[in-house]
């Protein structure tokens, strides 16, 4: 059977039973001419409105403006993926818009340098602060860096497949997951391929992929199509160990689909991963054994506190867990199909992005919203670097808050 991938509307996916195979073939059968085994033409898929918001009678002030900017959408296309993260640095910024706008600005907004690299670009600015080296990946499977502080390009490497991701730069490697099962990690300065892992490529996946992350020093962690996480070197690429943590269960391709997009995360030797097809796994890193394991499904990274792993789910769930036993602490939809962001930790508060450009701020224990702020177009993906919530949206604008 021939190798594909598609984009699929994870707003109308659910996680239960043959109702979830049928919404997936829907999904699939509307942007595919080629027919899919256990797929069900007759049925059409259950389309959910993004839940309204409600209006907080008494919010907090939470977050304070610092910085915004727009680097443009020029040539964006909607089945690209979304997650263009933006890098920093000490004193500067590096964005890029879908359409191939590649800009750095300082901290206060002042526009530094930009760039037209002439193509659209899939995977967001992976930024190396001492080498000043700003890496980005482009729909046709091109690997370019540039000079942080001046935009100057540095070098430029094709691979044999797109990257949808922002790299990894570590140890002087830069190191991507290709949509062709390859990981590669290449030479920081020259753009030289040091190695390549091959993984095992699904006949059906999601398009996109889970940027690599740091185990220690001298590992990354690889999370891939095939629904496994993969321990590498570094500098060599040789494989250390190999875990399945998606597990699709069902008759047809479709049902088994395992993919794990969201970048596993590593928190005081606890290594916690979730994947498309419903699992919430927590891993005890010292002993190898596995702390839990819930149903939950998401293409988002998770976030962690002291206490708790939070996720955002497919339908639009937010889901708190207790990191060591799994249990569920708290639940809300008050954000249901709202198409969410990751969630990341910003002081004592919870924040999550959603398609219309709000930031959401969570009661961490509770789970209730006590605050918005807004900026312009379906959010990415948040970052935080201190007391500092960064947000890029899909229509080219890039926001900075101060936590209170």
């Amino acid at each position: 059977m021939m190798k594909f991938q598609t984009n699929i509307n994870h707003s109308a996916i659910t996680m239960t039973g043959s109702k979830r195979q049928l919404l997936l073939c829907s999904a699939l059968i509307a942007v595919m001419s080629t027919s899919l085994i256990g797929c069900n033409r007759g049925i059409k898929a259950e389309v959910h409105e993004p839940t309204k918001l409600v209006k907080l009678t008494q919010p907090l002030a939470v977050l304070q403006p610092v910085l915004t900017a727009d680097v443009g959408s020029k040539g964006a296309s909607n089945k690209d993926p979304l997650d263009l993260q933006l890098g920093y640095g000490a004193t500067n910024i590096v964005t890029v818009s879908r359409g191939g706008n590649l800009t750095g600005l300082d901290y206060s907004g002042k526009r530094l340098w930009s760039i037209d690299i002439g193509e659209p670009v899939t995977g967001g600015v992976a930024y190396d602060d001492p080498s000043h080296t700003a890496v980005i990946s482009t729909r046709s499977g091109k690997i370019m860096a540039f000079d942080g502080l001046s935009g100057a390009k540095r070098w430029e490497q094709q691979l044999s497949g797109s990257v949808l991701a922002p790299a990894l730069i570590s140890q002087n490697r830069v190191i991507v997951s290709a949509n062709d099962g390859f990981l590669h990690g290449l030479s920081l300065q020259s753009g030289q391929s040091i190695w390549q892992f091959a993984t095992q490529l699904p006949a059906i996946s999601i398009r996109g992929s889970a940027k690599p992350t740091l185990l220690d020093d001298k590992t990354a962690l690889l999370a891939t199509a095939d629904g496994r996480i993969h321990a590498v070197n570094i500098e060599n690429g040789i494989p250390l160990w190999s875990r399945r943590v998606g597990l699709g269960v069902g008759s047809s391709e479709v049902e088994r689909m395992s993919d794990v997009d969201a970048t596993p995360v590593v928190d005081n030797n606890q290594l916690f991963a979730i994947s498309y097809s419903g699992q919430l796994i927590g891993i005890d890193l010292a002993s190898r054994q596995v702390m839990f394991v819930n149903e939950a499904a998401s293409i988002r990274s998770l976030a962690v506190t002291p206490s708790l792993v939070i996720a955002t789910t497919l339908d639009g769930d937010v889901q708190a867990y207790n990191r060591i036993t799994g249990e569920l602490a708290w639940r809300s939809d008050a954000l249901a199909y709202r198409k969410l962001s990751n969630p990341v930790v910003i002081g004592s508060y919870l924040a999550i992005g959603d398609f219309e450009g709000v930031v959401h701020l969570l009661d961490i224990n509770r789970g209730d919203i006590v605050s918005r702020v807004q900026t312009k177009g379906p959010i990415t993906s948040l970052n935080v670097v201190g007391n500092r919530l960064m947000t890029q949206s899909s229509s080219g604008s890039i926001a900075i808050w101060q936590a209170q």
